[in-house]
Order: C-alpha cells, then sequence, then structure tokens
C-alpha cells in the first residue's frame, strides 16, 4: 500500500524559503501524480500545485505562481514544493497526495483534492517575524 510522508516544514520569516519533500514508499512514484495542498486555521484546504508524469506538467494557484515551484524525482521517489518569497498568508498545513497518472488525466481539476485517494500527514509551514 502507498504511503506519503511530507517533510521540511517549519518557521520561516516573511520573504524566506522553504523546500517541501514528499517520499512515496510501498509503490513507484512513476505510477502516480502527486498534488500538494495547504489547509490554514479555520479555512477550507485548497490545491497548491500539482504534478503529473513529468515537470513538464505542472500547475500552480494563482497566488502562488512565480514564487513556488513543483518537481519529482522519480528515481529517488519524492516529489518537491520549492517555496520561495514566503508570505504569511502561506502559513498552513501542507499535504501532499497521490492518485494514479491514468485517473489524474481524467480530473476536471488537475488539483482539485477530490481526485486524491492517498495522503499524507502534513508538516506545518508557518510564515512569521
Amino acid at each position: 500500500q502507498v504511503q506519503l510522508v511530507e517533510s521540511g516544514g517549519g518557521l520561516v520569516q516573511p520573504g524566506g524559503s522553504l523546500r517541501l519533500s514528499c517520499a512515496v514508499f510501498g509503490s513507484t512514484l512513476d505510477y502516480y501524480a502527486i498534488g500538494w495542498f495547504r489547509q490554514a486555521p479555520g479555512k477550507e484546504r485548497e490545491g497548491v500545485s500539482c504534478i503529473g508524469f513529468s515537470d513538464d506538467s505542472t500547475y500552480y494557484e494563482d497566488s502562488v505562481k512565480g514564487r513556488f515551484t513543483i518537481t519529482r524525482d522519480n528515481a529517488k521517489n519524492t516529489v518537491y514544493l520549492q517555496m520561495n518569497s514566503l508570505k504569511p498568508e502561506d502559513t498552513a498545513v501542507y499535504f501532499c497526495a497521490a492518485v494514479y497518472y491514468t485517473l489524474w488525466l481524467s480530473l476536471p481539476e488537475p488539483c482539485g483534492d477530490y481526485g486524491y485517494d492517498t495522503w499524507g500527514q502534513g508538516t506545518q509551514v508557518t510564515v512569521s517575524s
């Protein structure tokens, strides 16, 4: 059974950077599309970014475009989310999630969370001075 483990969260000042990692266990990353989602206190979970089979197939939520970059390393079974120019409004618990790539292609929204069926436990990102 596939499992996802996030890491890399923490406390950072506004304008700083963090790199989140999503490691896949129990299967090979090649079969999956991966999404990053976040949930701030009192807010609904939202899709941040997602990636298909390669780095050429990526999507970003408008508020993170130009600041966040999602990449995948299939050899390491890991997907990364590089977050630059962080803002206080980026503060949230960040989750990665997986869906079979063939199913992902049929999703009406590539980064819609209802399509993803395997989730990690989350990692806290806090942006504060």
